[in-house]
């Protein structure tokens, strides 16, 4: 008979993991349905899968038309959607796609920190991952591609710890798949195994995450754009040593946020090398979008800094003081996501307006109902993630020669002009008829 300690310590991870997954697929849907626009970013991905769903390349004419998108970044990963977008060709399916690989990234996380822990503090652990601020705003910034790499990098860390290292880089070598930069986290893996007394898989590591980056950065991305070209070279370009030193206080904050919600002792830990690759980039970066708290940027981080923290707590040889840490460290770290709840995207779903439809939202149905299943799309980013599934659809700001069936623009918002008709005629030509005007939508059909 199996004791019921044990079971309880398998049970838990599920509970823990399925109640994050369920709260986070509503945050998903709930923010969907209001028409939260956050960027076009759902849009892309959702017209890349859609497009391997078909058995095609890439091809993504919200970026322009006919773009491939391996010219943009080099995520090949999301292709494993594909068979599930053709079943369930909606964007939701990409949506709740991300809450489950996070989801299983909880329960990663949280059977090791119960495998390795007393069963209290791994509970605390796996809350407070589950809930903490990198993968609260990675979920409200709708999909991305590293959602992929937040679960990859939760069972390279497990395998870490448990002293597999051959497990270490099968899980590390996918995030290859996941996106360009992540080239530069293998390589960091590989300097952990070095440094861990495991030198030749550490070399090898190294090897390929530098030589991956360097191909597809400057071979593979370039060979699929119009411009021959990685575009992404230009914010560090821009950026560089003067951009590490612009708003010094939001990096910092940044910086001890996402340490303080381990207790900070992640820092112990030889894993958190992981988090300098993402760091670099982002602070070097000239978009200040890659500063802060906000978007999808640190949901990467959440699973290296909280594997460092399972590491830190599980060792023996420590100092007097830091054994009295690490019995404090799980209520500081719950102390923090708590500090952190009242303004979180979750936090929102305690509001009563998130529950109730708007005159907009109202409009906007009404609105998308009028477009036939097929038609050809020109629109704005406010609705631009609801037509994907069933149109073709293109951004105001990268399509003007393809002229579409239909314009429809929310005047005045996301960079849409306040005359829909004349800017149609002045971009495309011929003569547009006025089809509906819902609320601020305004529709108009080419004829």
């Amino acid at each position: 008979m199996v004791p019921s300690a044990v079971i309880l310590r398998r049970c838990v991870p599920a509970g823990v993991a399925l109640i994050v997954t369920g709260l986070y697929a509503l945050l998903s849907v709930v923010r969907f349905q209001r028409f939260a626009v956050v960027s076009w970013d759902n849009a892309i991905f959702e017209q890349a899968v859609k497009s391997y769903a078909a058995g095609h390349m890439p091809i993504v004419d919200v970026k322009a038309p006919g773009f491939n998108v391996l010219g943009d970044h080099f995520s090949p990963v999301i292709a494993v959607l594909a068979p599930i977008y053709r079943v369930f060709p909606s964007a939701y399916t990409i949506l709740l796609a991300q809450c489950v690989l996070i989801g299983i990234s909880v329960w990663v996380v949280s059977r090791l920190a119960i495998d390795v822990l007393p069963l209290g503090w791994g509970v605390v652990i796996g809350v407070c991952y589950g809930l903490s601020f990198g993968l609260q705003t990675a979920v409200a910034a709708d999909f991305h591609e590293i959602s992929f790499a937040v679960p990859l990098l939760a069972l390279a860390g497990a395998a870490y710890l448990r002293g597999d290292m051959n497990k270490v880089i099968a899980w590390s070598l996918p995030l290859l798949l996941v996106k360009e930069n992540m080239g530069v986290t293998v390589a960091a893996i590989g300097i952990v195994l070095w440094w861990a007394g495991h030198r030749v898989r550490g070399y090898v590591m190294v090897a390929v995450g530098v030589v991956a980056t360097i191909l597809v950065v400057w071979v593979i991305v370039p060979s699929f754009n119009p411009s021959s070209q990685y575009d992404y070279l230009g914010k560090l370009d821009g950026g560089g040593a003067q951009a590490l030193l612009e708003q010094p206080a939001l990096k910092l904050s940044t910086l001890a946020a996402t340490f303080a919600v381990t207790g900070f002792l992640a820092l112990r830990s030889p894993w958190v090398i992981l988090v300098i690759p993402t760091f670099a980039w982002r602070f070097a970066g000239d978009d200040a979008a890659y500063w802060g708290m906000e978007y999808h940027y640190s949901a990467v981080l959440m699973p290296i800094v909280f594997v460092a923290m399972i590491d830190a707590m599980s060792r023996t040889e420590v100092s007097k003081w830091m054994r009295q840490w690490i019995r404090v460290a799980p209520a500081v770290a719950l102390g923090v996501v708590v500090a952190f709840a009242a303004g979180s995207p979750l936090w929102d779903l305690t509001k009563p307006g998130s529950w109730q439809p708007n005159t907009r939202e109202r409009a906007a149905e009404e609105t998308i109902s009028q477009l036939p299943d097929g038609a050809s799309v020109q629109t704005d980013i406010g609705l631009m993630t609801h037509l994907v599934s069933d149109h073709t659809v293109y951004w105001i700001g990268s399509n003007h020669t393809v002229r579409p069936d239909y314009v429809l623009l929310e005047p005045g918002r996301f960079g849409s002009p306040d005359d829909v008709a004349e800017y149609a005629t002045s971009t495309f030509g011929g003569s547009w008829k006025q089809v509906s005007a819902n609320g601020p939508f305004r529709l108009y059909v080419s004829r």
